[in-house]
């Protein structure tokens, strides 16, 4: 008896690429949680502030800058609901919606943004200095826009009035946050790679 070998049409191919294309598209954006897990562990508490400084506002720029704003939004939500029911994903291996979560919000609009940045740094056909001009000063708004809900969360979880929000959330980070910015400018074009 003589079988004949099995072929693929194009059409059964065709058919299989949007499954396969949700496959990579679930994992890119689980690799992108896991990063801002595995890269928001590396973090120094402070005394004055229930905020430490942590490497997770440069993982969010990371995750946006590398996989694209959809992705990383994806990838900080992810995150932010993962802690929200309990799983130990922030800092220090810990979970909940504590006065620190506005900043792990934030992550999605750092993520977002980033990957604007990623976006204009791929089509920009400026010089190179102006493409880094570009580059950065988006990577510093992303950076700078983790302080909307993160400040905002911590005065109603605290109580404190602005002036103290402000003292605890935002002064002590600024010179931390303009460097991981200006870092995480360099991974902007990491993200043409990854269509």
């Amino acid at each position: 008896m003589v079988t004949k070998p099995s072929s693929t049409s194009a059409a059964d191919s065709l058919a299989l690429s949007p499954a396969l294309a949700r496959v990579r598209e679930v994992g890119l954006v689980l690799a992108g949680t896991v990063a801002l897990t595995l890269i928001g562990q590396i973090s120094i508490p402070l005394p004055f502030t229930p905020v430490p400084i942590s490497m997770g506002t440069f993982a969010a720029l990371g995750v946006g800058a590398v996989l694209g704003s959809r992705r990383g939004a994806l990838s900080a939500l992810l995150l932010g609901a993962l802690a929200a029911v309990g799983v130990p994903v922030l800092a220090g291996w810990s979970s909940g919606v504590v006065a620190t979560f506005g900043y792990v919000i934030g992550y999605v609009l750092i993520a977002a943004i980033a990957g604007r940045a990623a976006s204009v740094w791929t089509s920009h056909s400026g010089s190179t200095a102006r493409r880094v001009a570009t580059g950065a000063g988006l990577m510093l708004l992303a950076s700078a826009s983790v302080y909307v809900p993160g400040v905002v969360w911590l005065k109603i979880a605290t109580g404190a009035s602005w002036g103290a929000a402000l003292s605890m959330g935002v002064v002590p980070f600024i010179v931390g946050d303009i460097l991981k910015s200006l870092v995480a400018t360099g991974l902007l074009s990491a993200r043409g790679r990854l269509h």
